[in-house]
């Protein structure tokens, strides 16, 4: 017959277990790893034999028990070294509902806290506030969301920094073309101080992919939806790589097994258990882990409504359910079971027994567990562990690494960002593939076009479609763009550079690939259809279709600041990029297009304008063509005022104008980013406002707050 999952528990604590007992740790001053081994001090003083190597279930603070008989372990031990001991007492986060008339409530009356050697899994149903908690514990809330409560720091009102904390969040953003070692080690040089060694620096990166395992895989590409590289659970695994640099002291992970099998999701959270037994304090929210998975956290937070349903060792939360009334079946894992009582998802296609015997609500189930837990001798015991905790005034902790300054910033990013363009195949390389064949075609059908009458309207038309058509193409980049934006607001968000580093890097690095594809077709358009003779007009011709890529390149960067979507994206730049052709002077002349709107300012903004009139300068000035039979030869200069109504002024002139709109265009990139980040509070607000006014069961009316 098979055994329940509480026999098998009990089973487990009888048998002899190393793992079982408190690790004494010796710390390394130059990082975190460190050797471990059992603390038979510790584990006498909580009722185990170390000669035996059993380990009794402990009492609290002089062995209290609830009701429940179930016991509890809180070692008062203070781990060596840097540890970060967290507390949360009386928290309430509220948020406005979306007519203003009251407010939600998304977490009520929390408490609880972390200890260094320990991983905290944050529990319960979508929706409950696993990561409303997880924000509000890291520092993270909205400006537009109310907390009130106290947490503490190591006893003490002190604020989590970059390099002490860390959070890393449920989306694994990274870049595709780089291997492990290459996204930890430029990782590294960024958060890292400069004043650091870059052999120091390559050693922390190779320890800490040691560290989470990835040492198998440390030349392997990461991957993506273009080419294969590391599986899931690699990939987060790299994710944590990437945070832990700084040697924090707190970490934070937001569902860190979301999207992982069971077999990658154990392999997640076994190496944060490594981690915490080096004396970090994690802390993670989860949703619905495997049994196996379940086993390694230290302790559970439940959540339900934004409410407490069980907090304490993991292991004893089968036994407050079962003194409820809500054991756990044979053969089902405790954590799914937990979820299954408490989620009111399944309340339509079922009831709960309570004892077998009295079916109720889920609803029901969560108010009787709140209110059984909250005047339970568990939670009794967590106050008192949080005041001792307070009581003890721990270390002040020390800033964070600084990171690296400025011009180190550009210079590492400018080398990652290069070497992702050289070998992404459809950053760069594709494009100037199909602009080859593109100029061939082009080439080809104005080959050799002549001094001829009908020369004049063909070289028009050629040149025009150079100006709109082949850059309009940029836009074929602009998935790469988006990508490029992922990982710079994932690397912004956790304080890895700056917005002003990250736009001169950008530049810096593409700018030698937007030169290849604008010289290269360039040359090849240009001597197949013969255009004005001489190194000077070439040259300026392949400068104007680079100062023309350039400008493209800036706007869809812009666009892919606000429109992160694939296909939204590229119809919005397409459209722009529409509008802007309409007004540059050859469908429509500069001289029959409507005044209001369209020539002012519409055709003084569109590039096309400016590259035309470059364009036709350079090609007709200074040449003469043959008129219709009996007419005396027309100049190009003549051509340039009467058939296309171009200015007067020097083509250089416009090729300055292009290359200013190019620049124009980077800082208008900057400044974007920049309200794109003030902005983004205001929006998260309205949306919690829109599902607060749409979840009439989950919100409570605050009208006198």
């Amino acid at each position: 017959m098979a055994r329940s999952t509480s026999e098998q528990q009990i089973s487990r604590s009888e048998q002899p277990n190393a793992d079982a007992l408190p690790l004494r740790h010796t710390y390394d001053p130059h990082g975190y790893q460190s050797t471990t081994e059992p603390d038979t001090a510790i584990a006498v003083q909580l009722g185990a034999n170390p000669a035996h190597g059993s380990l009794d279930r402990p009492h609290v603070m002089g062995g209290s028990r609830d009701h429940s008989g179930v016991g509890r372990i809180y070692s008062s031990t203070r781990l060596e070294g840097a540890g970060v001991e967290l507390t949360w007492k009386d928290i309430f986060v509220t948020v406005a509902s979306k007519d203003g008339s009251g407010k939600r409530l998304l977490l009520q009356n929390v408490n609880g806290y972390a200890v260094p050697g320990t991983v905290t899994a944050i529990m319960g149903p979508s929706g409950c506030g696993k990561s409303t908690l997880l924000d509000t514990l890291a520092g993270r809330l909205s400006s537009t969301v109310k907390q009130t409560g106290e947490i503490l720091v190591n006893g003490r009102k002190q604020s989590l920094s970059y390099g002490n904390s860390a959070y890393v969040t449920q989306d694994d953003v990274l870049m595709a073309t780089l291997t492990v070692r290459e996204a930890v080690y430029y990782s590294a040089q960024l958060q890292l101080p400069s004043s650091m060694p870059l052999a120091e620096k390559r050693e922390r990166a190779d320890a800490t992919i040691q560290d989470m395992g990835l040492e198998g895989s440390i030349n392997t590409t990461i991957g993506g939806w273009r080419a294969r590289g590391l599986s899931g659970g690699e990939k987060r695994r790299v994710t944590i790589a990437i945070h832990i640099l700084t040697r924090p002291s707190l970490l934070f992970l937001d569902e860190p097994t979301s999207g992982l099998d069971s077999a990658a999701a154990f392999h997640v959270v076994n190496r944060l258990r490594r981690l915490a037994a080096g004396g970090r304090t994690v802390i993670a929210s989860i949703h619905q882990p495997s049994s196996d998975v379940f086993e390694l956290f230290s302790s559970l937070f439940l959540l339900s409504n934004g409410r407490t349903v069980y907090f304490g060792p993991t292991s004893d939360a089968q036994g407050f359910f079962s003194a409820n009334g809500f054991p756990c079946p044979p053969l089902r894992s405790p954590s799914d079971h937990y979820l299954r009582t408490i989620n009111k998802d399944f309340e339509k296609s079922r009831d709960i027994e309570e004892g077998g015997q009295v079916k109720l609500k889920v609803e029901q189930v969560i108010d009787l567990l709140v209110k059984s837990y909250a005047n339970s001798e568990i939670a009794m015991d967590v106050k008192n562990r949080i005041d001792d905790l307070t009581k003890e005034k721990g270390d002040i902790l020390e800033s964070g690494s600084s990171g690296a300054n400025f011009f180190t910033q550009v210079r590492v990013l400018t080398v990652r960002s290069f070497k992702n363009m050289y070998r992404d195949l459809g950053y760069y390389w594709l494009r100037l593939a199909i602009y080859i064949a593109l100029c061939i075609c082009l080439g080809t059908v104005f080959y050799k076009v002549g001094m001829g009458y009908s020369a004049i309207q063909a070289r028009g038309a050629m040149l025009m479609f150079v100006a709109a058509f082949l850059t309009f193409m940029a836009i074929g980049g602009f998935p790469a763009f988006v990508e490029d934006m992922r990982v710079f607001d994932r690397e912004r968000l956790n304080g890895h550079y700056g917005v002003a580093a990250f736009v001169v890097a950008n530049t810096i690095s593409s700018s030698p690939f937007v030169f290849m594809i604008s010289a290269v077709p360039g040359a090849i358009a240009y001597f197949l259809v013969d255009l004005h003779h001489g190194f000077d007009h070439f040259a300026y011709f392949v400068l104007t279709l680079y100062a023309c890529m350039l400008v493209v390149e800036s706007l869809m960067m812009m666009v892919a600041s606000i429109v992160p979507d694939f296909l939204l994206g590229i119809i919005t730049g397409a459209g722009i990029q529409g509008v802007f052709m309409l007004t540059g002077g050859f469908f429509r002349l500069p001289n029959d297009i409507p005044k209001p709107f369209w020539t002012y300012p519409v055709s003084y903004m569109a590039f096309h304008t400016y590259a035309n009139e470059g364009f036709y300068k350079n090609d007709f000035k200074g040449l003469t063509f043959d008129n219709v039979p009996g007419a005396p030869p027309i100049s190009g200069e003549t051509i340039l005022k009467d058939t296309y109504q171009v200015k007067s002024f020097s083509k250089w002139v416009d090729l300055l104008i292009l290359l200013g709109m190019a620049i124009l265009y980077r800082f208008l990139f900057f400044g974007l980013i920049k309200l794109k980040e003030r902005v983004r509070p205001m929006i998260k607000d309205w949306m919690s406002r829109t599902s607060a006014s749409s979840s009439d069961d989950s919100v409570v009316e605050d009208k006198n707050a």
